[in-house]
């Protein structure tokens, strides 16, 4: 038997994992396009290139280090982490990724990351 939720953060953080969920079954990262998977909390953004068929992280940036210290999570943070994992990703050799946006709205945050990062050259 399922549990009752009963508070809204509760319900919608449930709602994110059934999305989530429901998208990683369709989204798989590979060392030719690896996954980019974004992650916000209240304070920060991270983003990480993950290779699903070795299960490593092949590159990741977030707000919390030092060179975006002024970032935070919002718009402008999220901008520029978009930019920073790019810039590492091509450095690595990585031109095209797969976008996982870990069940969250295609809005907002995400949205700017994920332009940013297209911006950048990364392809998806």
């Amino acid at each position: 038997m399922a549990t009752k939720i009963t508070n809204k953060t509760n319900r919608k953080q449930a709602m994110r994992f059934k999305h989530k969920k429901r998208i990683r079954a369709k989204i798989i990262g590979t060392t030719e396009r690896p996954r980019l998977v974004v992650y916000r909390s209240n304070a920060n953004m991270y983003a990480q290139l993950v290779d699903d068929s070795k299960a490593h992280t092949l590159v990741a940036a977030s707000t919390m280090e030092k060179e975006l210290a002024k970032g935070g999570a919002n718009i402008e943070g999220a901008k520029m982490v978009g930019q920073l994992i790019a810039k590492r990703a091509q450095a690595k050799g990585v031109k095209a990724v797969v976008f996982d946006r870990g069940g969250y709205v295609y809005h907002g945050k995400i949205k700017a990351l994920a332009d940013a990062a297209r911006e950048a050259g990364l392809t998806f």
